[in-house]
């Protein structure tokens, strides 16, 4: 993907590294923010939810509105080339289905800052943890639809939907963890032969 090889190094990650990350990260922040009476258990199980949610429309804006731009210039087709492209030319490239650090670190430094600056961090503090939260459940389905075969009904039918969007309908299904919001947005797309046959893990 990059001709230089340190950004080239950059640009991969094992899966898990992220939840190595952030799991401990956003336990310990919590953990100090309920004993130290930043927040409370009760705020923190409306905030949290609030913040899964944020990170869904996150989730789905971001792959629409920017992952699928590619604007009118070179500069423009190589930023999504480098953002996106490449996942879609080579989806099943193990070492580039989740967020490097590089890329996750600094979106996450300035949603912390804004919401710093907002003060309240009763709310904002388990509001930040449930984004967190989120993306972590969101890079771990996102692999799971790549490299697991999906044994339930929910499963396979999530993994036919983002199949669908590799292979048939990339105008469409951008919800990636999320089915319903394709539906609720009416941008979703239909399932092919192909596709289906990917989700049930008969074609790879």
């Amino acid at each position: 993907m990059f001709e230089n090889n340190f950004l080239e190094a950059c640009s991969k990650v094992h899966p898990s590294i992220p939840f190595l990350f952030y799991i401990p990260l956003t336990l310990g922040f919590f953990a100090w923010a309920l004993y130290g009476g930043k927040t409370t258990v009760g705020m923190s199980a409306l905030c949290v939810p609030l913040g899964v949610l944020t990170w869904i429309g996150m989730e789905y804006s971001l792959h629409r509105y920017f992952f699928h731009w590619e604007g009118n210039g070179p500069f423009t087709r190589r930023v999504h080339e480098i953002a996106h492209g490449y996942h879609h030319k080579y989806p099943d490239d193990a070492k580039r289905l989740v967020m490097p650090l590089g890329a996750s670190i600094p979106v996450a430094l300035v949603l912390s800052g804004l919401l710093w600056l907002l003060g309240h961090p009763a709310q904002t503090i388990p509001y930040m943890i449930g984004i967190v939260w989120g993306y972590l459940a969101y890079d771990f389905i996102h692999w799971s639809t790549h490299h697991r075969t999906p044994r339930t009904a929910w499963g396979k039918a999530l993994r036919s939907h983002h199949m669908a969007h590799h292979f048939a309908t990339p105008d469409r299904n951008f919800g990636i963890s999320n089915m319903w919001v394709d539906v609720l947005v009416g941008s979703g797309g239909r399932r092919t032969k192909r596709t289906e046959e990917v989700a049930s893990g008969v074609a790879e």
